[in-house]
């Protein structure tokens, strides 16, 4: 099938950008299934959809999620606001890898927090507790990795989520099939989307999902 010229065009040495109407799906889809959102759907998730809190009162359950909300996106959102507010970073977009760096450790110190206070409250499951270390470890990866390379946060997220519901998937008694294809469509749409955008290498974005299932992998043999 012939390409035309409308909607995909060559540019320097050979790369790619694709027809405008894609580019701007694919910013939504990044958008939606951000990083600093997808753990507070996995929490939401648990909470709700695959209830592991059945004792909790409603209202517990609120202040569960908001706390998650809190944690994981505010804060962070905070931080790389006032970053660029001091002049710290060049963009609230983190395109460049220097530009990662202190969200990187800011986030780090708030995922240990968040690990560490579930950690030590039993009344919380052992699937919060596996989720927030994972999340915790991909980060600290991340930054790690970051140091070679700008790999994808998106793709880190959707690599701990898929794993994440693969091992609910075995551990859960009940049909899961649908959960863990719908995870794994929402990954594919991601990892696709940030190709699109031109934010990133193949590399960078495989990368990224690895990076994402060893971190999850990790915090499972832990809890």
């Amino acid at each position: 099938m012939q390409i035309t010229n409308s909607q995909l065009h060559l540019k320097n040495s050979g790369d790619y950008t694709f027809h405008p109407a894609l580019r701007f799906v694919a910013k939504v889809i990044s958008f939606i299934f951000h990083p600093l959102f997808i753990p507070v759907y996995l929490s939401w998730f648990l909470i709700y959809i695959h209830p592991v809190l059945p004792a909790f009162a409603a209202g517990d359950k609120i202040r569960l999620l908001v706390r998650f909300l809190i944690m994981y996106t505010m804060f962070p959102l905070v931080t790389i606001l006032l970053a660029k507010g001091l002049g710290f970073i060049q963009s609230i977009y983190l395109r460049t890898q220097k530009d990662r760096i202190i969200p990187y450790v800011a986030c780090g110190v708030y995922y240990f927090w968040m690990w560490y206070v579930l950690h030590n409250q039993p009344e919380f499951p052992k699937e919060l507790v596996l989720l927030s270390l994972a999340i915790f470890l991909a980060s600290s990866a991340g930054l790690l990795a970051n140091s070679f390379i700008k790999v994808s946060m998106h793709a880190i997220s959707v690599g701990v989520m898929v794993t994440f519901l693969l091992l609910l998937a075995f551990s859960d008694d009940s049909s899961f099939g649908v959960y863990l294809s719908v995870g794994l469509l929402i990954a594919g749409l991601v990892c696709t989307a940030r190709l699109l955008t031109s934010d990133h290498e193949p590399v960078e974005v495989y990368l990224g999902l690895a990076i994402g299932i060893v971190a999850q992998l990790v915090a499972h043999l832990f809890v």
